[in-house]
């Protein structure tokens, strides 16, 4: 998965710049901006950020820091502040919320990049981990059962899978029966085709 940032700035020169040096330096990430606090509260839902940039002071009724205060109640992403601020009083502010790091304007290239950097490393490494953990239970299906799921999380029907396996759909049954043994499912109301979708993200081809 590819790792998402969304940029919190109301100046859009300065979210311009940082856009500008994230896809310099990280051609792979998917960026978003947001300029006003409305913004914020449409787009972070629906982005999915893994992390944000977020200025603290911003043109509106609430801080920067505020702002990601509500937006954690919800949703689940590592935040940066970039600010001009240097009081002890806004950095313990922000520091409750075990921020990321904090940027002190003004901005340039280096100070972005050291900023950044150490995020990004450790979010990448967390989603490379996720992606090398295999719940127990599909490490003990057989190869040919492994074969079956992958094919179930593709909506293929019995008859379907036995045609691209070579098998016969009574084989292909009794597989999905042993299965769902293994998984502890009750074969009845697609349980099975449930399961095999709600993890599907485990379940592929390199396995």
């Amino acid at each position: 998965m590819v790792l998402r940032v969304l940029i919190v700035e109301d100046e859009v020169i300065i979210a311009r710049f940082i856009e500008h040096h994230l896809r310099s330096n990280y051609p792979e990430l998917e960026l978003s901006i947001c300029v006003t606090k409305e913004e914020v509260l449409e787009e972070l839902p629906l982005f999915k950020p893994n992390l944000v940039l977020c200025d603290i002071e911003l043109q509106e009724d609430i801080d920067g820091i505020d702002l990601m205060k509500i937006m954690r109640k919800d949703n689940d992403f590592a935040v940066l502040f970039i600010t001009s601020y240097q009081s002890k009083h806004i950095m313990n502010r922000a520091f409750e919320l075990a921020p990321e790091n904090y940027i002190i304007k003004p901005l340039d290239e280096n100070r972005l990049y050291a900023g950044i950097q150490p995020s990004l490393k450790r979010l990448q490494r967390e989603e490379q981990n996720s992606k090398k953990y295999i719940p127990p239970v599909i490490s003990q299906l057989s190869p040919q059962e492994l074969q079956v799921i992958k094919l179930i999380a593709k909506r293929l029907t019995t008859k379907q899978i036995a045609q691209q396996l070579f098998l016969s759909p009574y084989t292909v049954k009794n597989t999905r029966h042993k299965i769902c043994r293994k998984l502890n499912l009750e074969e009845e109301n697609n349980a099975l085709l449930a399961w095999v979708i709600q993890h599907q993200d485990f379940i592929c081809e390199d396995q």
